[in-house]
């Protein structure tokens, strides 16, 4: 995620991120905040897999950052051995978890990080191995058989190149026991900055592929195949793996649809706005924690911002023509603390999904669609995305102060509303 702009759709080689392409007409700026170090847990406090290989269990990683005016998120991982913290965006729109890494590849290009870069122990995944098979389409062909080679090209013109290998992570788990487990990942040894770099060690792939770090914790039988997180509007928040960390009652849930079935999908719905019906129907719709900002497929999006104007009409607000945080910022007659003040002059918005006998709606307040910008005008974090494609992203704005849970097991997205997100749940739960 950018800072205080839109989202990246990043196109992988044969995989599809999810992400949208910075306008040319927002500027942003970023600023590295304060962050808690994770020491590494002592290898003699470790337990072994064997003890823990069941279901049942859970990890709480505490998030950190906000959608504005960092306009990105991450966790920390302890990696490698001797065991060292990094600091990685939490991407529910990829599946490879990846590192920059020092690595002894055609090219050595790197971006600033926050880190040393990752130094991998010497156990690389071949290319034969069913993890690299799943990231390759059938017809692949090896350019060596010991090593699983990749390549991710984004959209804002970044990239990034390298192999995949195995190697240690470090998990405190929920009931207190602490792991060393292998897994795969990528070890990125070219990468090419866009016009926004993150200011992170690398991504945190948590998709519904098989080298998702879930999906391998799953497959291993450390955790369930469940992946939740709560976003604080004050910033800040939390993102589980496994058993639940929520009240089950309050959940609204909804299947996982089949016209995207590699990507944490919905399916198909309507827009509401002010509880009414608008007619902009049939939007396919994505969760994506990779994205800042919602998205909504132009002509959809051009639909909204008139009825958004409409309902302006003949109120004390003003197009900010001076703001460039976002597309869309509007100035009141004294400039604007908080989202309280702007509250009286926004609609809530809704969408509504298709073939769902229950009409479950996924709601959406002012506060999960402005921001308030540093000129202290109120702006609309729902932008214009991909020309050429009706896709559309619930970003992380739209998803704060809500639980929401992708259940691989089950098939299904639900969200609840919770005000505490920046609070880590009561339990014995630790993080990395």
């Amino acid at each position: 995620m950018k800072a205080g702009k839109l989202g990246l759709l990043r196109v992988v080689v044969l995989m599809l991120v999810l992400r949208v392409s910075p306008s040319s007409s927002a500027s942003y700026s970023r600023k590295q905040n304060g962050r808690k170090f994770m020491l590494p847990v002592p290898a003699q406090a470790m337990t072994s897999s064997l003890m823990l290989n069941r279901v049942g269990n859970s990890v709480v990683l505490p998030l950190h950052g906000n959608v504005y005016p960092d306009g990105f998120f991450d966790v920390t991982l302890n990696i490698g051995q001797p065991s060292k913290p990094y600091f990685l965006d939490p991407d529910t729109g990829s599946d490879l978890t990846w590192l920059q890494c020092d690595f002894k590849g055609p090219c050595q290009c790197f971006t600033k990080a926050p880190h040393p870069h990752y130094k991998p122990s010497n156990n690389p995944v071949p290319c034969g191995d069913p993890l690299c098979k799943s990231l390759h389409p059938p017809e692949y062909k090896c350019e060596t058989t010991e090593q699983c080679y990749y390549e991710l090209w984004f959209q804002d013109g970044s990239s990034t190149r390298g192999v995949l290998v195995k190697d240690t992570f470090s998990f405190n788990f929920r009931d207190g026991k602490q792991l060393e487990h292998s897994l795969v990942l990528g070890c990125g040894y070219n990468q090419t900055p866009g016009p926004f770099p993150i200011p992170n060690d690398g991504v945190l792939g948590l998709g519904k592929g098989k080298l998702s770090i879930v999906s391998q914790l799953s497959m291993d039988g450390l955790v369930r195949n469940i992946i939740g997180h709560c976003i604080s509007v004050r910033g800040g928040g939390y993102l589980f793996f496994g058993d639940d960390h929520y009240d089950s009652s309050l959940v609204q849930w909804i299947s996982m649809s089949n016209d995207l079935p590699e990507y944490y999908s919905p399916g198909w719905v309507e827009l509401k706005f002010g509880g009414q019906p608008t007619g902009i129907k049939n939007l396919l719709t994505v969760f994506d924690s990779g994205s800042s900002y919602t998205y909504l497929y132009p002509p959809a999006y051009e639909a909204l911002i008139t009825l958004v104007k409409e309902e302006l009409t003949g109120k004390s607000l003003k197009e900010a023509l001076d703001d460039e945080t976002l597309p869309l910022c509007w100035k009141g007659e004294r400039p604007f603390k908080s989202l309280d003040d702007v509250s009286e002059y926004f609609k809530p918005i809704a969408l509504s999904f298709a073939n769902d006998e229950k009409d479950t709606q996924f709601e959406m307040p002012p506060e999960a669609y402005l921001i308030i910008s540093h000129m202290e005008n109120v702006c609309l974090g729902i932008l214009n995305g991909t020309a050429g494609r009706n896709l559309n992203i619930i970003g992380d704005i739209s998803m704060q102060d809500k639980v929401v849970i992708y259940d691989n097991e089950k098939q299904r997205i639900g969200w609840a509303p919770e005000k505490n997100c920046d609070q880590l749940p009561k339990s014995e739960s630790a993080s990395i």
